[in-house]
């Protein structure tokens, strides 16, 4: 096996350094976040870094990087305390990553995603997503080890493709066909292996039977 050091790391080029330390975490599901400024101008850009936070209540955990520059997904979140997060397919995985480019106005426009209201909430949803969570700004932690911004939302709604959740709850990710990324441009269609019941000591691991 190859073995990296950190000092090896911190020595590395640029962009070998950021590609390498991106993909140690390996898949993780692409979300489209829609944001609206003050002026109601709609923002969207696609995001990996998105972790669970909490069930009761329904938490969601986005992390961005140092804001040190301009950032319109972050300060339209911290002026407006609302975002929708959005599952992203691979009928518009091209489009989403069109996002990330530095445009002026509105992304939606700009790569042709539609905008979409729902419930009376305030930031735009992505239409074609077959999961779309509103959120509503709870807290913000910047992480003292490198100034990354954690951004907590509350879930306030969720909208996902009929016949997605189960009985018990569990959102299938491959029948939605959410797209997952590693890295920062390197995309993949999942496929489910298994679902497995809950583990005990002492008990064969056997598949999930409810």
């Amino acid at each position: 096996m190859k073995h990296f050091s950190k000092s090896d790391l911190l020595a590395a080029e640029k962009s070998f350094r950021r590609d390498f330390v991106n993909t140690l975490t390996g898949y993780k599901c692409l979300h489209l976040i829609g944001t609206i400024s003050n002026s109601g101008i709609t923002n969207l850009a696609p995001f990996s870094q998105i972790i669970h936070v909490g069930a009761s209540p329904p938490l969601i955990g986005v992390l961005f990087r140092p804001h040190t520059v301009v950032r319109h997904t972050l300060e339209n979140i911290l002026r407006t305390s609302y975002f929708t997060l959005n599952h992203v397919t691979e009928s518009f995985y091209r489009e989403a990553h069109h996002s990330s480019a530095r445009w002026e106005g509105s992304e939606f426009q700009a790569v042709g995603l539609e905008e979409e209201y729902l419930e009376g909430f305030s930031a735009p949803f992505v239409k074609r997503s077959p999961l779309k969570i509103a959120c509503k700004l709870e807290e913000v932690q910047t992480l003292k080890c490198n100034g990354t911004e954690l951004v907590v939302g509350s879930v306030e709604h969720v909208f996902v493709k009929d016949d997605a959740v189960g009985s018990d709850g569990l959102i299938s990710v491959s029948e939605l066909g959410s797209v997952a990324v590693s890295g920062l441009d390197e995309y993949h269609v999942g496929s489910r292996l298994a679902r497995l019941n809950y583990a005990k000591p002492g008990i064969a691991v056997t598949d999930y039977t409810g």
